[in-house]
C-alpha cells in the first residue's frame, strides 16, 4: 500500500464507491450501477476506470473471454484516514477541536450517536492515561 494515496476526484470517487460496495467487478457492472444514477455516458465511466487505473488507485484481472474485473487497491477506511487529515489541514490546521465543537453545536445527535461518541472519547481518555499525557 502506498504511503501518498493518488489524487482522486469527485467522479473518480463513484467509481471507487461502487468497488468499495463490491469487488471485483467488470466495466458493465460499474456503468450499470453509475450509468442511470449518475447520468453519465458509458464511455465517460470506462474514461475514469482507465484513470484510476493508470493512477494505481484500482487495478484488474482478466475473467472468462475478454472481460475485465476491477478491485480497488486502496482501502476506504485509508482513503477516508487521508482525506480527513487533508481536511482538518486545510481547514482546521490540523487541529481537531475546533471542528468538533463546530460539528457538535449544529448536528442532531441521536442517543445512540451521543453514546458512541462518548464510548470513544472514554477511551481516548484512558488511553491518554496509561501513556502519561
Amino acid at each position: 500500500m502506498q504511503n501518498k494515496l493518488p489524487k482522486i476526484s469527485e467522479a473518480e470517487l463513484e467509481i471507487m464507491k461502487v468497488l468499495w460496495g463490491k469487488s471485483p467487478q467488470t466495466a458493465n457492472e460499474i456503468i450499470d450501477k453509475l450509468e442511470l444514477a449518475m447520468n453519465w455516458k458509458p464511455k465517460t465511466i470506462r474514461t475514469l476506470i482507465n484513470r484510476l487505473v493508470q493512477k494505481e488507485a484500482i487495478s484488474y484481472h482478466q475473467e472468462k473471454g475478454q472481460l475485465y474485473a476491477y478491485y480497488p487497491l486502496i482501502s476506504q477506511d485509508r482513503y477516508l484516514q487521508v482525506e480527513t487529515k487533508s481536511f482538518l489541514n486545510r481547514f482546521y490546521g490540523a487541529a481537531f477541536k475546533p471542528l468538533l465543537v463546530n460539528f457538535l453545536k449544529e448536528e442532531k445527535l441521536s442517543l445512540d450517536d451521543i453514546s458512541e461518541l462518548k464510548r470513544i472519547l472514554d477511551e481516548k481518555t484512558e488511553e491518554n492515561q496509561r501513556k502519561g499525557k
